[in-house]
C-alpha cells in the first residue's frame, strides 16, 4: 500500500491573473483592493471575472440548460484514476488528433480521466514563448470520431492545455476570426485533400466536443488551458484532481488541477 511520502503531485493549472486571457469574447479578471490595512488592519480585494479565464472546468450546465451545477459534481468525478497523454512530438498549427493517437501512446481504461497535452502550452500567457493568438486560434483538436471514443470509453473528464477541447475551427472562432479560417480552409485542403466545412461541417457537428458530449447520459466534461508540469507525465497513470468552487447555479469554474503520482495501482 502507498504510503503519502511516496505520493509526489504535479500542478497541472496555469497562474491566473489580470494578464491572463480569458477564451475570445469572455470577460477577463479584474481585481482591486477595496481596503487597505487601515482602519482594522486587513486587506481586502474584489474580483470580477468570467468563468472561462486561466485553467477551469467546463461544467454541464455551459452547454446543456437542463444540465449539472458544479455544486452537484461529486468528488469521485473530479478526483480520480486517469492518464496524461502526450502528443506534442505531433504539434502543428491546426492539428487534429484521434482516438489512434491516444491509444498507440497510452491505455486509456474504462471511466478514466483524460489529459491531453497537446504541447501548445508552450504557447500560453506564462511562457516564455508565449503567442496569444496561436493558443486560442490555432492550436489541434480531436477529430470527430473522438466523440463516440470518448462515450464509449466512459471518460469521465478531458483536460487540454490549449483554449479549448474543440478544434478551434469547430468553434465560433471560425465565424469570428474568418481570415484563420481561410488559413485553415487551405491547409486542410492540403493536408488531408478535404475542406474545413468537410472535417467539421456545420451545423451537424458544430462544437461537438461540448454539444454532444456535455448532456446526459454522457456528461463527459471537460477542463481548458492546463499546463504548468503536464511535461513531467508523459503518459503517465496517475490520479488526476480537479478542484472547482462547490459553485451552486454555475455553469463552469476557475479551477486547480492536480496530478498525484506514487500510488501502486491505478
Amino acid at each position: 500500500m502507498s504510503k503519502w511520502s511516496d505520493i509526489t503531485m504535479y500542478e497541472l493549472s496555469i497562474p491566473i491573473g489580470i494578464n491572463t486571457p480569458p477564451w475570445p469574447t469572455y470577460e477577463p479578471l479584474q481585481m482591486k483592493f477595496f481596503k487597505r490595512l487601515a482602519p482594522n488592519g486587513a486587506n481586502g480585494q474584489l474580483m470580477t471575472h468570467s468563468n472561462h479565464v486561466g485553467t477551469h472546468l467546463d461544467g454541464p450546465l455551459h452547454f446543456d440548460t437542463a444540465g449539472r451545477d458544479m455544486a452537484s459534481l461529486e468528488l469521485t468525478k473530479l478526483c480520480a484514476p486517469g492518464v496524461i497523454v502526450d502528443l506534442s512530438d505531433q504539434k502543428e498549427d491546426w492539428g487534429i488528433y484521434t482516438p489512434e493517437d491516444i491509444e498507440k501512446r497510452v491505455e486509456v481504461k474504462e471511466g478514466d480521466i483524460l489529459i491531453i497535452n497537446t504541447g501548445y502550452h508552450i504557447y500560453g500567457w506564462d511562457s516564455p514563448t508565449a503567442d496569444e493568438r496561436r493558443y486560442m486560434l490555432r492550436h489541434p483538436g480531436p477529430s470527430l470520431d473522438f466523440i463516440q471514443w470518448v462515450r464509449d470509453k466512459k471518460i469521465k473528464w478531458i483536460g487540454v492545455d490549449c483554449g479549448s477541447a474543440d478544434h478551434p475551427m469547430n468553434t465560433k472562432i471560425r465565424d469570428w476570426e474568418p481570415l484563420e479560417a481561410e488559413k485553415c480552409d487551405k491547409v486542410f485542403q492540403e493536408r488531408y485533400g478535404k475542406r474545413l466545412n468537410e472535417i467539421y461541417p456545420w451545423p451537424d457537428h458544430y462544437q461537438a466536443m461540448h454539444i454532444e458530449l456535455f448532456c446526459q447520459p454522457y456528461e463527459a466534461i471537460h477542463a481548458e488551458c492546463l499546463g504548468g508540469e503536464i511535461d513531467k507525465l508523459s503518459n503517465k497513470r496517475v490520479v488526476i484532481g480537479c478542484f472547482p468552487w462547490k459553485l451552486v447555479d454555475g455553469e463552469s469554474c476557475i479551477s486547480r488541477i492536480v496530478a498525484f503520482d506514487g500510488f501502486e495501482d491505478v
